[in-house]
């Protein structure tokens, strides 16, 4: 009688044994990945203040008694929208009027950082940003008192419309015809400035 044969059960038991042949279901991770987050909204999608970007606010300066960067008090629009290197918004009412330039995104006033134009000639840069400085040093949220040591020369004189508070005014020590005027709440503390030449420099309200 002839022995069975075998060879098909060695082989099925040799398949079986190999790791790589079991049909076994892969593990399970030890952790699951986490869900990522949805993007946050870019900083583009709100207005930014002027504090907030650097960008927005004129470099340590290029603020001075001659006017703006290379752009001089009597300087055209032009001028100033080339020295400031980017966006503005604003133009004037009227022809001849006088009107504000302001980095975009606007806003609403009062402006933190603006060009006051008349008679389509630059006349003066208003400030209301305690992270732009004036010519010698001089910022909002400075009291009266540390402003005087900056400027010696300094006139003071009550503000037109608040009560208790003040105007202080210095001229360009170089001769110019240009001033520096800071305004002070109640509380003697720099609330604006606006460094400009006359007669706009002396405008308490503005454009209004």
């Amino acid at each position: 009688m002839r022995t069975p044969i075998l060879i098909p059960a060695l082989i099925a038991a040799a398949l079986v044994a190999l790791p790589g042949c079991r049909d076994e279901a892969p593990a399970a991770p030890a952790t699951t990945p986490a869900v990522d987050a949805p993007p946050a909204a870019a900083a583009t999608d709100m207005p930014p203040a002027v504090d907030a970007v650097p960008g927005m606010r004129p470099a340590a300066g290029t603020i001075t008694f001659a006017g703006f960067g290379p752009a001089p008090f009597g300087a055209d629009e032009e001028a100033v929208r080339m020295a400031w290197g980017k966006a503005l918004e604003g133009a004037p009412d009227d022809a001849g009027g006088c009107y504000f330039l302001t980095p975009a995104p606007r806003g609403a006033p009062p402006f933190p950082f603006a060009f006051m134009f008349e008679g389509g000639k630059f006349a003066r840069i208003d400030v209301r940003s305690d992270a732009i400085l004036a010519p010698g040093g001089g910022k909002v949220g400075m009291s009266a008192d540390d402003l005087a040591r900056l400027y010696p020369a300094m006139q003071s004189m009550p503000h037109k419309y608040v009560e208790g508070a003040r105007t202080l005014r210095t001229q360009d020590s170089a001769g110019g015809p240009a001033a520096l005027v800071f305004e002070t709440d109640a509380g003697d503390a720099i609330v604006a400035w606006r460094i400009g030449v006359p007669p706009q420099i002396d405008y308490v309200e503005g454009c209004g």
